[in-house]
């Protein structure tokens, strides 16, 4: 069954650095494009990073964190990551991975980012 687990939110101010890890099982990572996707209170999901399988050449990016958010993966840990720099208010949401463009496996619980003073 797959399985994926969220982590490394928390409450940071304006301007400050999270780095978020998601860990994957029961799933042949390697071989999927993986995203990182938020929802805001009140606001849809959205697809904020995306990494291609395998080596993970490409990624893309909403315009909103470009410059800001970099996606990354270890294939060998199974798990993806986000280092989100210069955080803004406007990045608190629940924070998820999964498969990218289209989401395919079950969601995991999130990760909360709070981004405020």
């Amino acid at each position: 069954q797959d399985q994926l687990v969220e982590s490394g939110g928390g409450f940071v101010q304006p301007g400050g650095s999270l780095r978020l890890s998601c860990a994957a099982s029961g799933i042949i990572f390697s071989i999927y494009n993986m995203g990182w996707y938020r929802q805001a209170p009140g606001k849809q999901r959205e697809l904020v990073a995306r990494i291609t399988g395998g080596s993970g050449e490409s990624t893309n990016y909403a315009d909103s964190v470009k410059g800001r958010f970099t996606i990354s993966r270890d294939n060998a840990k199974k798990t993806v990551f986000l280092q989100m720099n210069s955080l803004k208010p406007e990045d608190t949401a629940v924070y998820y991975c999964n498969s990218a463009p289209q989401s395919l496996f079950g969601w995991g619980q999130g990760t909360q980012v709070t981004v405020s003073s």
